[in-house]
Parts: structure tokens; C-alpha cells; sequence
């Protein structure tokens, strides 16, 4: 028999993500996955549903939005653990 663990992860989205999402922090708790598994950044933003803009279709996580775990920028593939504090952040533009 497997057991399914639960994890909560504090998310936070900045800029056009915060504005699209119209939310810019919550606690989420990402779907159930067996032990030998770990959640990634990608997987939370899959299950979040969130995409780049309204040109993108997919639920994979856009090559341009970063990713970082604990205020250090992470890679997507990134194992997350209880507590941790995921934000991802779009491209962004100034002048």
C-alpha cells in the first residue's frame, strides 16, 4: 500500500502573473503524491493552472517566468519541501 503525502507551500506570483491571477500570495497545498515523489515548482504551477498570458494554451510552465524557492532563484524540475516559499516571477520590462 502506497501512502500519499500532502504538502502546503507559501506562493507567491509577482507582476502580470499577480495581476492575471488577481491574487498575489496564498497557501497552497499541492495535490497528493507518493512518498518516493517530490512536488516541483513545476508541478504546483500546473496544479494552480496558471499560464504566461493569453497566447498560452499549456499548462507547462513557461521558459520565460522564473522560478525561485526561498528567495533563490531554482530551476522548474526544483523538489519542494513543507513550508517552502515558491514564487514565480514573469519577464519583466522597463525603461
Amino acid at each position: 500500500m502506497t501512502h500519499q503525502s500532502v504538502l502546503s507551500v507559501h506562493v507567491r506570483l509577482f507582476a502580470g502573473l499577480r495581476e492575471q491571477a488577481g491574487w498575489g500570495e496564498r497557501l497552497i497545498q499541492l495535490d497528493a503524491l507518493p512518498d518516493s515523489q517530490r512536488a516541483t515548482a513545476a508541478d504546483l504551477w500546473r496544479q494552480l493552472a496558471l499560464d504566461a498570458g493569453p497566447v498560452e494554451q499549456s499548462a507547462a510552465l513557461p521558459a520565460t517566468v522564473r522560478v525561485a524557492i526561498n528567495q533563490a532563484f531554482a530551476a522548474p524540475d526544483s523538489p519542494l519541501s513543507p513550508g517552502d516559499e515558491v514564487a514565480f516571477l514573469p519577464p519583466i520590462t522597463g525603461g
